[in-house]
């Protein structure tokens, strides 16, 4: 899918606003479980999508594990967060970044939780090996500022994408990066007023590839295509339903 053609679609949206006050009600709420589900089951998370939806409307699935009720609910926060700062038209600043991760690990983790690493790491089925953890902090005030500066003029779904892939890159947590550079993703695309984009679980395998290839050789063009299609699906979603 082509930038030219998103931005048909994004158009169309745009005009329709103000959108239907319930039709957006129901859509945030299947986007929520949606991104939910399939960022969780990316990652090894058990619950199916209904039991998602349970877990987010306060129950509890027997059988499952606490921490993956709290990666559910976490997540759900997070989103909300997301929801809030793009509100306010906020720079990405390495608050916003700890502030998210922070979020997606409460609970779970909570020594680590929006701490940069401080011990090496390896990704498990990646050819990418992230940097020692001296350099994260280091690497990550030149990541903000190349997201402000150098990809600022970028269309925003290929800049979500250089976003996604280079956050995960460096590594720069001990746990929760995926999650978290998914929200950062969105961040950028939601900024610049597409709805959020919905990397699927089924989809892992390419996802995984994209990734790989763009850490490997530089080339990013996978992993943009594949942000680039999960926007389109997103604005069909939303024109569908307007």
């Amino acid at each position: 899918m082509s930038f030219q053609e998103i931005d048909v679609k994004k158009r169309k949206l745009d005009q329709a606003r103000p959108l239907p006050i319930h039709s957006v009600k129901s859509l945030l709420n299947h986007v929520l479980i949606d991104w939910t589900y399939n960022s969780n089951a990316i990652e090894g998370n058990t619950l199916t999508i209904s039991e998602t939806k349970v877990v987010l409307e306060g129950m509890t699935i027997g059988g499952k594990t606490m921490r993956e009720h709290l990666e559910v609910i976490n997540h759900r926060d997070a989103i909300n967060f997301l929801e809030e700062i793009v509100q306010k038209h906020e720079r990405l600043t390495e608050w916003t970044i700890k502030s998210i991760h922070r979020l997606v690990l409460k609970g779970i983790q909570d020594n680590n939780a929006g701490v940069f690493r401080n011990e090496n790491v390896l990704i498990g089925g990646s050819s990418n090996r992230p940097p020692d953890h001296v350099i994260v902090q280091e690497l990550m005030e030149q990541f903000v500022s190349k997201v402000e500066n150098e990809w600022s003029t970028i269309h925003p779904v290929e800049r979500a994408a250089k976003v996604h892939a280079e956050f995960v890159k460096i590594h720069p947590f001990i746990d929760g990066n995926g999650r978290t550079s998914r929200l950062l993703m969105n961040y950028e695309i939601m900024k610049a007023g597409f709805p959020p984009a919905v990397i699927k679980a089924i989809d892992r395998a390419r996802y995984y590839d994209a990734l790989d290839h763009a850490h490997t050789t530089g080339d990013d063009k996978k992993i943009v295509q594949l942000v680039s299609d999960s926007v389109d699906e997103s604005l069909d979603l939303w024109l569908s339903v307007l």
